[in-house]
């Protein structure tokens, strides 16, 4: 079993920034390519970034230019850097990763960007 906890979530001013960190444990051997999603309050979740083992990058077109997701490896940990944060971002934010063709999901971190 792979665990993922998110955190770095918060509240914001529109235009700050936020760094989101995600970290995996457990029984870890290669874990695949991880990512962002987000869930806003009565919608459905949305992909927000992914990014192989190899940092191949894939963004949402209403993040791109405004969000990088990094990883480390050797620490098994995802990032994702919001800059120029809009009250449309406010959402759960949920990070998750693939291990031998299984998913796992951490339990989320909110982001709540408001003046």
């Amino acid at each position: 079993q792979v665990q993922f906890v998110e955190s770095g979530g918060g509240l914001v001013q529109p235009g700050g920034s936020l760094r989101l960190s995600c970290a995996a444990s457990g029984s870890i051997f290669v874990i695949g390519t991880m990512g962002w999603h987000r869930q806003a309050p009565g919608k459905q979740r949305e992909l927000v970034a992914t990014i192989s083992r190899a940092g191949s990058t894939n963004y949402a077109d209403s993040v791109k230019g405004r969000v990088t997701i990094t990883r480390t490896n050797a620490k098994n940990t995802v990032y994702l850097q919001m800059n120029s944060l809009k009250p449309e971002d406010t959402a759960v934010y949920y990070c998750n990763g693939v291990q031998y063709g299984q998913g796992y999901w951490g339990q989320g971190t909110q982001v709540t960007v408001s003046s």
